[in-house]
């Protein structure tokens, strides 16, 4: 080769390749006085091992205690949160979509894990994302026992992430919530949503920021706030709720609304030869809601498939229970209505739902 030789390249290294080890380490620091305030007396050890610990001789005052498994995300959610710069109540739907998938079952939730990918380790942003996985494991009851912090440079930006979540409790076999405790004359009752909650996002986004060009700070006056807070209100946990209906009366069912909307989720507890039927006229979605729907044009049929339209978790009672419910979670804070009964069905087929009436205004 002919000229001056090259000096030769510096040496590889981890933190050339884009990961920072250090500030991975310091997260871990600034998060652990978080995880603190989510110990159940059965949790065992300290946050930093190889796995979380929880004691299982909880289990011995069950006869046939039944393990239930729930792992979710909050899907393009995140977007909103990152846009915004505002970190810490992202992990608060993480644990909501976990948990109230778990409660559905009948089951207490005990423990959760958590998985963070990063584009680039930032341990203030980190932290902040555990501080709100750790208030939505108070406020759920449940430990949050370990977890992972992923740094992925070149997958994601520096500023990009996503988080997800895996959650186990605990139920006794004879009790297991489901279809087959419904029964005709059951009541379905309602329970508010705190807005959007966790789904359908990529409409909402598409509709208000893309097409619409609508900016986070704008002010919304159907919302009372910027379109950015609306959109981040955190999804409502409903865990500890169901737990206490279950210990204060018969419940038969349990349905979380998420992805799909209320007739579809609810249609996943309705057995065979019977039918929900859910009378709009009963509430009024939030604005925000109408608001998706104006703007986008997005038809009515369209908007109860992709979101909650209000109403976020759903329990399916006897008649005879309907006035301790309603009274009960009144007391708690949550607002609750009957919103439809369940009927026999014409014929043999698959459990259905139907919604009537138009919403109320």
């Amino acid at each position: 080769m002919s000229g001056a030789s090259q000096p030769p390249a510096p040496a590889a290294s981890y933190a050339a390749a884009g990961v920072d080890i250090e500030a991975g380490d310091r997260a871990v620091e600034l998060m652990k006085e978080w995880v603190k305030k989510t110990r159940r007396p059965e949790s065992v050890g300290a946050l930093g091992g190889f796995a979380g610990l929880f004691d299982a001789s909880v289990l011995k005052r069950y006869e046939r205690p039944l393990l239930a498994s729930a792992t979710d995300g909050v899907g393009t959610k995140v977007a909103v949160a990152q846009r915004m710069d505002v970190h810490d109540t992202i992990g608060h739907d993480l644990v909501a979509m976990v948990v109230d998938d778990l409660v559905v079952t009948g089951a207490e939730p005990l423990f959760m894990t958590d998985y963070i990918c990063v584009g680039k380790v930032v341990p203030e942003r980190v932290a902040a994302i555990v501080k709100g996985i750790a208030e939505g494991c108070v406020l759920a009851g449940c430990a949050l026992v370990g977890g992972e912090t992923a740094e992925h440079p070149g997958l994601l930006g520096p500023d990009e992430y996503d988080v997800a979540g895996a959650g186990t409790g605990v139920v006794e076999a004879d009790a297991v919530l489901g279809a087959d405790r419904i029964r005709t004359g059951d009541a379905v009752v309602a329970m508010a949503s705190s807005g959007l909650h966790s789904n359908g996002y990529s409409l909402v986004r598409h509709v208000l920021l893309d097409r619409a060009g609508w900016a986070l700070d704008r002010a919304v006056p159907e919302f009372g706030r910027t379109l950015g807070e609306e959109l981040l209100e955190p999804t409502k946990i409903y865990s500890l709720d169901c737990l206490a209906l279950l210990r204060a009366t018969e419940v038969h069912a349990f349905s979380h609304v998420t992805g799909g909307g209320l007739a579809s989720n609810l249609a996943r507890v309705v057995p065979d030869g019977l039918r929900a039927v859910v009378d709009r006229t009963t509430w009024a979605p939030g604005a925000v809601f109408d608001v998706v729907g104006e703007v986008g044009r997005v038809e009515q049929a369209e908007l109860e498939r992709t979101l909650n339209m209000g109403v976020g978790m759903v329990a399916v009672v006897p008649q005879a229970s309907v006035d301790v419910a309603l009274a009960l979670l009144a007391d708690r804070g949550v607002d609750a209505w009957v919103a439809g009964e369940v009927r026999d069905q014409d014929g043999a087929g698959a459990g259905d739902v139907e919604l009537t009436g138009d919403y109320a205004r």
